[in-house]
């Protein structure tokens, strides 16, 4: 296994410990708080790390599922809504609003079960 492969999967791995930790606590305490909106951003950036570096390695393989498939389009949508998720954070926490933590507080559970969609497909394809 190569170094890039490796850190690749760490790094994803990573992303899905942090926004685990974001989204489930957040959950369990029923409030947005600064420390979930840490492990969201965290989340997002191990993501995209580990995807960009993913998205290299199979740029460079001769590997007959590159391009635009099912998992890189479910990958580039979950990155899309972790971004959208961290940034309605950020605007919840600033206006302070109870109704907005309510609705927000109902996504964060949708957004992580729609993230894992690429994560599982990901370690699927890998295991074949």
């Amino acid at each position: 296994m190569s170094l890039p492969l490796i850190t690749a999967i760490i790094t994803i791995s990573l992303a899905l410990v942090f926004y685990t930790i974001g989204v489930w606590s957040e959950h369990k305490e029923k409030k947005l708080t600064l420390k979930h909106l840490i492990f969201f951003i965290l989340g997002l950036i191990f993501d995209t790390t580990g995807t960009t570096i993913m998205s290299s390695i199979a740029g460079n393989s001769d590997a007959v599922h590159t391009g635009l498939n099912w998992h890189a389009i479910t990958g580039g949508f979950a990155i899309g809504l972790m971004a959208f998720h961290a940034i309605w954070a950020i605007i919840v926490l600033v206006k302070k609003n109870d109704k907005a933590q309510i609705n927000f507080h109902k996504f964060s559970l949708v957004v992580w079960l729609l993230w894992l969609i690429p994560y599982v497909s990901g370690a699927i394809i890998a295991m074949k």
